[in-house]
């Protein structure tokens, strides 16, 4: 029996498994504990659901995505609203190192990755998706780049983007920051007094995968801080969101056609709003409120992530599960030489450095989202407190 549900029902089942899934993650400890975002829980429990009456002959469903791409490209679109060269220029020597580091890091992980898909005898776009575009690049650039190279040919490659995204957010949460401790102690660095209070945020950076706990602020603050979001502001950036989304879209369009690279959707209007953002704070164009975006954003991660991972075609994975975790293996074991022997020793061999390595594990590891979102959340409290600092 061939099921199909159209768009209605795809967008109500989605909110509904992102709902379950919030609610898992803060009822189930381990869940918690290994930061699970709640669109893995609630859409992947989903795909093992569609998986298994596909795998008995019960039936096979096929879902209406239209959504999904719209939903993914304004999460982007948010984040680079975030892109203020103001607050870029507070990070000072430190962040361009850190810059350095990341660049060399994506390189390198799709090198290994192409390396690696060619030893174990896959198609090497699957060692791209199990490279950067999953581990530096987190859950949302997986579930963007991966229908790109599926339409390039390369079948299987959402689901193996997902899946190492996945992978790595467990293995980042998992190491980065035992090992930012073993740095600690092994050069016995010692811990600023006013530094042991940020532990719990930076290591929380390194191993927090989604949602409003990777801010290392409570619910209730966040809650509290939004108070002041009203229909207004959330119109005024709904409105600034769509405007942009349209521009990027016709701008990755044209990029397209004159360079014959092919732009995801979100590329160009990332780049719009990125452009906006720091001539709105110039110019004061438009009231935009950061609150207002970054609940826009928490809401449209959330949508899109859940529509992907619920129709992941989990038997496209099954074959390449193998393959997979060799690469995988590898990636793990040399992000943590680069972080260690590299990164460190580059940001000064001192307690701010083996907290960036907590930081760089994290995110090379597939929560890239979970920087940007810190990202956002140091300026908006950097706007509510009027403090000229930039925070992690």
């Amino acid at each position: 029996m061939n099921l199909q549900i159209d768009m209605v029902q795809t967008t109500a089942l989605t909110l509904i498994l992102l709902l379950l899934g919030e609610a898992a993650r803060r009822r189930i400890g381990f869940l918690q504990r290994f930061s699970f975002p709640a669109p893995v829980i609630g859409g992947f429990l989903f795909a093992l659901v569609v998986f298994a009456l596909r795998q008995t002959g019960v039936a096979e469903v096929e879902f209406d995505t239209a959504l999904q791409t719209p939903a993914m490209i304004a999460f982007f679109t948010t984040i680079g609203l975030a892109g203020s060269f103001a607050v870029l220029k507070k990070g000072g020597r430190l962040l361009l190192v850190y810059l350095i580091a990341c660049w060399t890091l994506a390189i390198l992980q799709n090198l290994i990755g192409i390396g690696m898909a060619n030893v174990v005898g896959v198609d090497p776009m699957l060692g791209i998706m199990a490279g950067s575009v999953s581990l530096e690049g987190g859950l949302g650039a997986a579930a963007a780049f991966g229908p790109t190279a599926e339409e390039m040919g390369t079948t299987g490659a959402t689901a193996v983007a997902l899946a190492s995204a996945t992978f790595g957010l467990v293995a980042g949460s998992l190491l980065g920051g035992p090992t930012a401790g073993w740095l600690v102690n092994r050069h016995k660095i010692r811990i600023p007094t006013e530094a042991e209070a940020r532990v719990g945020a930076l290591v929380a950076a390194s191993g927090s995968g989604y949602g409003t706990a990777s801010s290392g602020t409570s619910e209730d603050n966040v809650a509290a801080e939004r108070q002041g979001v009203n229909y207004q502001s959330m119109l005024v950036a709904a409105v600034v969101i769509g405007a942009i989304m349209v521009v990027g879209i016709l701008l990755g369009t044209w990029l397209s056609e004159i360079t014959g690279f092919s732009f995801p959707a979100y590329v160009g209007a990332m780049l719009i709003a990125v452009i906006f953002r720091n001539l709105n704070d110039k110019f004061n164009l438009v009231k935009l409120d950061d609150q207002a975006v970054d609940l826009i954003s928490q809401f449209t991660l959330g949508f899109f992530l859940t529509m992907a991972m619920m129709s992941l075609k989990i038997w496209e994975l099954a074959a390449l599960a193998l393959p997979l975790v060799a690469v995988l293996l590898v990636q793990v074991a040399f992000i943590l030489v680069f972080a260690t022997q590299i990164v460190f020793r580059m940001m000064g061999k001192n307690y701010d450095a083996a907290t960036m390595v907590a930081g760089l594990i994290g995110h090379g590891l597939g929560q890239l989202q979970t920087l940007l979102r810190i990202w956002m959340r140091s300026m908006l409290d950097s706007a509510l407190n009027g403090s000229s600092q930039l925070r992690v």
